[in-house]
């Protein structure tokens, strides 16, 4: 997928989606932006302090996407501070760490958050961090699963230090913001009545060119991307 990158693109920015991570403080959300947007991983990360954002330039369908990623201190000291980002986000990632089960099990705390602060139409991915450390893991893939279904979430598990899915989800999540946003824009001609437009979950992403890795509703973890 590599091919849908460019470097300084020299045409208009067609399209800038806010994305926020967020989940409990050390899930790698911090890395997990790090690896897309930089291609970097550190062992030495240390915790995020309030918010700090990344942008990455990306084509879609032939439209130039700058995808503004919030990375957001998973610290509860922090959370009324983050709070206030969670306006004009269009997709969302929450993340736990699969080899900590009460990271999973705040999922619902923070989905309930987000969903109290955020646009009801916003595309909501759940990440499941960290299974290259599969001798660890404490949360099953099915249980995860079964999460996402319920509350109608993408489901994708990664690797920041192996870059396993990293791409394959952000461009699972960023597309379909795309196909959203575009279809309105299309219809209505006003992307401000994105609010409004229906979010067809469940639909198959196709990225041109190449289609949206199965695993990002059924839960496949470290196929390679």
């Amino acid at each position: 997928m590599s091919n849908l990158y460019g470097g300084d693109f020299n045409q208009k920015i067609d399209y800038v989606f806010k994305v926020v991570l967020i989940g409990d403080s050390a899930v790698g959300k911090s890395q997990l932006l790090a690896r897309f947007a930089r291609n970097e991983f550190s062992l030495e990360s240390k915790a995020t302090i309030g918010v700090e954002f990344q942008t990455k330039t990306l084509l879609i369908d032939h439209k130039t996407v700058k995808a503004q990623i919030w990375d957001t201190a998973g610290q509860e000291r922090y959370r009324a501070v983050t709070s206030a980002y969670y306006r004009g986000a269009v997709g969302a990632m929450l993340v736990y760490d699969m080899t900590k089960r009460q990271s999973f099990d705040h999922m619902a705390r923070w989905l309930e958050e987000l969903r109290g602060h955020a646009d009801k139409n916003i595309v909501i991915m759940l990440i499941g961090n960290k299974c290259d450390l599969g001798t660890l893991r404490a949360v099953p893939t099915e249980d995860a699963q079964e999460f996402a279904e319920r509350e109608n979430l993408y489901f994708m598990e990664t690797s920041a230090l192996e870059a396993t899915n990293v791409e394959s989800a952000f461009l699972t999540i960023l597309t379909e913001i795309y196909r959203i946003i575009s279809k309105k824009t299309l219809t209505a001609n006003d992307e401000s009545d994105y609010g409004k437009s229906a979010s067809l979950k469940g639909t198959r992403i196709i990225i041109p060119g190449h289609e949206t890795d199965p695993n990002a509703k059924k839960g496949g973890c470290c196929m390679s991307s």
